[in-house]
């Protein structure tokens, strides 16, 4: 965006990771933000640039305005054929003051020289030649190696421990405690015994003869299972109303027919590839750090915390990451660096085990939701209720909060863009028992797979085409007034109230955009296809961080009840693409992403302990599964919405609305049960 603004050549182009500092804005780049926060910015400082160049060029000409202009690199007059190349202006354009805003000229979109076309990432040959430098890669001279064992049970602490049997592995050097955070934790360590070593391998062989007692806390009863019964009971009850229009009860009093449904999303892990780990080096009254992280800005506010310093003392180094999808831009696993560095002098580095970091994640929230509708003679639906319960993410950093925000509601459930006229959504209580965060689209995971796959059990029960009832449910093209529609809480819209108030009116919901995608969708895929036993077609749609996304899914049945996925066809509008081959990825690693949220991801928990530890037993989709995926993007004006989440929601209801074509099975819980698809 800012080199095509620029007229920098592509060529010439070098990319360099800022250090976490506020002067760079929000470095945040998860929720799926960064191109439509920075779209505007980023093309007002080419163009700022690239005016002030072209005006030094002028002057040194002395040529009028208009007699020369910006092109690859150099400032050109046309007139003469002279060219000064960019760096032989810079200097004298650096003096110059910067011209306002309003005096800059950006470039018409005919223009655009780089955004909308497909390009490979700058990083691309470093990454797949192995040259690249991950947080995992990263030494510093004098760097020690530490290993954490952490209490089982969230919440729990040390009450005693006795390093003897550790100190006698070879390389081990040191046993320390790191005291435990006051709960609840947010993005502080949760404490623990460090071993410290000469190598990462003889601290993590040390770690394991240590003895520990633990105090194991108030989670110690924590049982999943029991607590999926009491959220589900909970969402069958009323709760407190967030959106409220029209007469529901009466609605659903007087309906020719009543569907009823209830849905289930247990815990999952983030399981990114590369484990979280980071290098801290404390020096003196200041602190150094090099990670994998997704909020470099995150990261020096809490090791500035945790170490009561000022945040101008910390310096943070940014890699590259191995993963993230939410999970690295929480950076407990920089501040335990951080302690412990200071409390052994030398600089350290932390490397969790895999068992670590899937028995200890920011698990995306377990959920229960009960939905009913009201249909009339003709099938036609003319009421909805939707009741969800999870524990909210501000349980993570607040004591006592038991209701969902209004964000996490505001994805799937207020916002939610059918065409009917009595709408109630409820929110039930919900108690936390372990550590809640974001997850690649968050809550809309959960929400997704209820509203788009009750909507395609309304069509079962009208007795209609799934897609000629989703157009039906979409209904005419309309901007959505959610105060107008009853919604009684706050609607962040995914960051854009907070910000970029001034872009509020860009980014309304606009069902037109929403059938678009549908039909798009549909258009390209296979639907029509007649399909031979125990396969079906399902699809989806929804809108999420600002795009919009329709999918259709191919899904074959075995009368093991094993599941093949042999196409995806997946539409996005999501406004201006930046570019395409980008967009492309991120929609295909999302439909993998969402395939083992459908058919494999479950955290389970007993007595309070993560019963799941490594991709043994945390499965991950294989290559095997992954179907052929089809990606059509919507070409228009709007301004750019968000891409690294919006493939995830629809994609596992859509599979399981599939499932039902071929079996005639329904599956309202997740992970899908192969038990349950036998022939």
């Amino acid at each position: 965006m800012l080199a095509d603004e620029l007229e920098a050549d592509w060529g010439r182009v070098k990319v360099v990771q800022a250090p976490g500092d506020p002067k760079y804005a929000n470095q945040n780049t998860d929720g799926s933000r960064s191109t439509w926060q920075f779209f505007g910015l980023m093309r007002l400082a080419g163009a700022t640039a690239r005016q002030m160049l072209e005006t030094v060029a002028g002057q040194t000409w002395n040529v009028p305005a208009g007699e020369y202009r910006a092109q690859t690199g150099f400032v050109i007059h046309a007139a003469s054929g002279r060219k000064l190349a960019f760096g032989d202006l810079a200097k004298l354009a650096a003096l110059m003051p910067v011209p306002p805003a309003d005096q800059v000229r950006l470039k018409d979109r005919k223009e655009w020289r780089y955004i909308g076309k497909p390009r490979a990432v700058v990083d691309l040959k470093d990454i797949v030649r192995g040259r690249a430098t991950y947080g995992i890669d990263t030494v510093v001279p004098g760097m020690k190696y530490a290993s954490i064992e952490r209490c089982p049970i969230y919440r729990g602490r040390v009450k005693s421990f006795d390093p003897k049997d550790a100190l006698s592995v070879a390389g081990v050097e040191r046993v320390v405690e790191i005291p435990a955070t006051p709960m609840p934790s947010g993005f502080k360590p949760l404490g623990g015994v460090a071993v410290i070593a000469s190598n990462t391998w003889s601290a993590q062989q040390g770690r394991q003869r240590l003895k520990i007692e633990w105090d194991y806390g108030p989670n110690a009863g924590h049982d999943s299972t029991a607590y999926r019964a009491e959220l589900e009971a909970t969402a069958r009850e009323p709760g407190k109303v967030v959106r409220n229009h029209g007469d529901v009860d009466n609605a659903l009093a007087s309906a020719a027919r009543g569907v009823s449904a209830d849905y289930f999303v247990p815990y999952l892990a983030h399981a990114q590839m590369e484990v979280p780990n980071a290098v801290a080096r404390w020096l003196g009254s200041t602190c150094e750090t090099w990670s994998p992280t997704q909020n470099p800005t995150q990261v020096r506010q809490t090791v500035a915390e945790v170490l009561g310093i000022n945040e101008t003392d910390v310096t943070v180094n940014v890699t590259l990451l191995g993963g993230g999808f939410g999970r690295k831009s929480k950076p407990d696993y920089v501040a335990e660096a951080a302690l412990l560095s200071r409390m052994i002098g030398v600089p350290i580095k932390v490397t969790w085990t895999r068992e670590d970091d899937i028995q200890h994640d920011y698990y995306h929230a377990i959920c229960a939701q009960h939905l009913e509708a009201a249909l009339d003679q003709d099938g036609h639906a003319n009421a909805w209720l939707h009741r969800t319960v999870s524990p909210p993410i501000e349980a993570t950093f607040q004591p006592n909060v038991v209701y969902d925000s209004g964000g996490e509601l505001g994805q799937g459930v207020i916002d939610m863009p059918y065409y009917i006229p009595n709408v109630r959504c409820e929110n039930g209580t919900a108690a936390n028992h372990v550590r809640i965060g974001w997850y690649r689209s968050v809550y809309n995971i959960a929400h997704a797979f209820a509203v788009c796959s009750f909507a395609d059990e309304l069509d079962v029960a009208a007795g209609k085409d799934p897609v000629e009832y989703l157009r039906e449910l979409i209904g005419p093209p309309r901007i959505l007034d959610l105060k107008a529609l009853g919604v009684l809480v706050d609607y962040p819209n995914y960051g854009v109230s907070q910000l970029a108030p001034e872009l509020a009116d860009q980014y309304l919901i606009d069902t037109g955009r929403l059938r678009g995608v549908l039909d798009l969708a549909v258009t390209n895929s296979n639907w029509d296809q007649k399909l031979p036993p125990r396969q079906g077609h399902g699809v989806a749609v929804h809108r999420s961080f600002l795009s919009y996304v329709a999918v259709v899914a191919h899904v074959a049945v075995g009368n093991d009840g094993q599941i093949a996925i042999p196409r995806l066809d997946m539409a996005i509008d999501c406004g201006t693409v930046v570019n395409p081959d980008r967009v492309r990825a991120q929609l295909e690693g999302a439909a993998i992403m969402s395939i083992g949220n459908a058919l494999y991801g479950n955290i389970t928990v007993k007595d309070g302990r993560i019963e799941q530890s490594n991709y043994t037993d945390y499965l991950v989709p294989r290559i095997d599964i992954v179907p052929e995926t089809h990606v059509y993007l919507v070409e228009n004006d709007h301004l750019p919405g968000g891409v690294g989440e919006p493939g995830v929601p629809p994609t596992a209801p859509e599979i399981c609305n599939a499932i039902y074509a071929a079996t005639g099975k329904r599956i309202r819980a997740l992970p899908v049960d192969p038990q349950l698809l036998k022939a």
